[in-house]
């Protein structure tokens, strides 16, 4: 018979990331004191920064710690309480790049007004490309449209959208690039907040759009 898991609710304290790639800290509330220890299959799969002070719920088994006879909870999963993992892991990759300068009023690029070629970054079957179309052609007819196809949520999309960033701000004729795709949870827009994107969209000496879900975006 195995041993059933348990939920268990606390603090993040003394965290500890050795070598192995294991996390090891304290679960603690004002009343007591728990041996954590998450293992590096659970804690690559994490899409949040784990963190002293963190409040967080896990699920593990308890099992003891021979060496030290001390027991511990063996992490299988863990989220954070208040907010998502999602949202807190895009709080913590925005506080971060923003600390670098990336975006810094000073660092963006002006939009032309009245470009000659516009690239577009999306999906080629989605209706945010026809929306694009619709309105670039409404006001702009004679105007050049290049669109690079990426996939736009799922596995391996953010990296498709940074690479097609490159690649369209390398052609040399594109004056500005539209970046995005329609709504969606914030689960289909993930690849939009991905590093590697916000990245792309740094480097790009072409002015890039953001237009992400029909509504103002990072």
């Amino acid at each position: 018979m195995t041993d059933p898991d348990i939920w268990v609710e606390g603090e993040v304290s003394n965290l500890r990331r050795p070598a192995s790639g294991h996390c090891y800290f304290d679960l603690k509330d004002e009343k007591a004191l728990l041996h954590a220890a998450l293992f590096k299959m659970v804690a690559s799969s994490l899409r949040f920064d784990l963190d002293n002070g963190l409040k967080v719920l896990l699920r593990g088994r308890v099992t003891v710690y021979e060496p030290r006879g001390e027991y511990q909870i063996a992490v299988s999963s863990i989220e954070p309480r208040g907010l998502g993992p999602l949202e807190l892991a895009f709080q913590q990759t925005r506080e971060r790049l923003k600390e670098e300068g990336l975006f810094d009023e000073a660092s963006k690029s002006p939009l032309p007004f009245l470009p000659d070629c516009v690239g577009i970054v999306t999906s080629q079957t989605g209706a945010a490309l026809q929306d694009v179309l619709r309105v670039l052609s409404d006001r702009f007819p004679p105007i050049k449209v290049l669109i690079a196809p990426v996939r736009v949520q799922g596995e391996g999309a953010a990296r498709e959208i940074a690479e097609a960033i490159e690649n369209l701000d390398q052609q040399g004729d594109v004056d500005v690039i539209i970046a995005g795709r329609g709504g969606g949870s914030i689960e289909d827009l993930w690849a939009f907040n991905e590093e590697t994107v916000a990245r792309a969209i740094f480097s790009s000496s072409t002015p890039v759009i953001s237009a992400v879900g029909h509504e103002i975006d990072f």
